[in-house]
């Protein structure tokens, strides 16, 4: 009789347990194991969900899979690449159909894609790039062209600064390729059209408010007066430098000029209020164009290597008309 009564305790809280771990989900409802109603399961690997940017993101490819009615796994790697190969390995051993990833970093994600591989289990990247080839290691890249928002930027701040003075460089997580394209672009546009504009000093704000605040706050100490400008690669670490900057009893927006990249309704409302001179939009809803994909592979259709989404650019002349519709 205990011998039962304790089996059947031990069964209760295994399967309390099973319940509670699951990250599947079928419009928004809970289960135990992906495919278990015998719909498509797409796992959904995302890098971190602590901004509005990706939160935003996020939001758009579960919605959109509600939408179409797939089913899907979802995981948050909190930052932690470790943790994102982790969950990938997890998705490929609970049975999904589709991963759709968007990887931390440009290295580190190869034993994740060599897993869903040897599995047969296409990879979609987003927003972000690894090292791999397109139609081999992935099926396919979406995402914005990093490059040209860093030409964008430098473009604007060239123009606005005549061509001269010293920028400082808030840069978004190392080794991503979002943060190696967006500075590429930025240098080689500086290079080529604005010789006398110099990066005084370029840091790591991780992509996060509170870090671009802080890293703000230390060149301010460190350059001073030098500081003419700051080109932040997002919206988030701007703000951040904009706190810092009025921390330091400075103007933002007239002692330093501000330029970024996102799109952010926080970025858009902070050009409304003089604050940022201009931000490069980098569009987080990828939802629709990733399901896209995934409805074509599963008709069996080719689908593009690599899909480039068009950004729009947003500065005094036409934030106000936006901004209400900014994430």
């Amino acid at each position: 009789m205990k011998k039962s009564v304790l089996i059947s305790l031990f069964s209760a809280a295994m399967l309390a347990m099973a319940g509670c771990s699951s990250g599947s989900e079928t419009g928004g409802s809970a289960t135990n194991s992906a495919g278990d109603d015998g719909k498509v399961v797409v796992g959904w690997s995302q890098m971190e969900n602590n901004n509005p940017w990706r939160i935003a993101e996020t939001k758009s490819i579960r919605e959109e899979a509600k939408k179409r009615g797939f089913q899907m796994v979802y995981s948050d790697a909190q930052s932690d690449t470790a943790k994102q190969v982790s969950d990938v390995e997890d998705m490929v051993a609970q049975g999904v159909d589709y991963i759709i990833l968007a990887p931390r970093e440009f290295e580190g994600l190869s034993p994740a894609l060599a897993t869903a591989k040897k599995a047969h289990i296409p990879v979609i990247l987003v927003d972000r790039k690894v090292a791999g080839e397109a139609g081999k290691d992935y099926v396919s890249f979406l995402g914005s062209n990093f490059i040209e928002q860093g030409q964008k930027a430098a473009d604007w701040l060239i123009n606005e600064m005549g061509g001269k003075g010293n920028i400082v460089e808030l840069t978004g997580t190392s080794g991503s390729s979002v943060a190696i394209d967006r500075q590429k672009g930025f240098m080689d546009k500086l290079k080529e059209k604005a010789p006398d504009m110099k990066v005084i000093s370029s840091q790591t704000g991780d992509f996060a408010r509170a870090n671009g605040q802080k890293v703000m706050e230390n060149l301010l100490q460190s350059q001073g007066d030098k500081i003419d400008a700051v080109y932040a690669h997002n919206d988030e670490m701007a703000i951040g430098a904009i706190n810092a900057i009025k921390a330091a009893g400075k103007v933002p927006g007239k002692d330093i000029i501000i330029v970024s990249v996102d799109g952010t309704k926080d970025a858009l409302q902070a050009i409304v209020d003089g604050k940022m001179g201009a931000t490069v939009e980098s569009s987080p809803f990828f939802g629709p164009s990733v399901f896209d994909v995934i409805e074509n592979l599963e008709e069996g259709k080719e689908v593009e290597k690599e899909i480039i989404i068009k950004d729009r650019f947003f500065d005094k002349t036409n934030a106000k008309d936006f901004v209400n519709d900014a994430y």
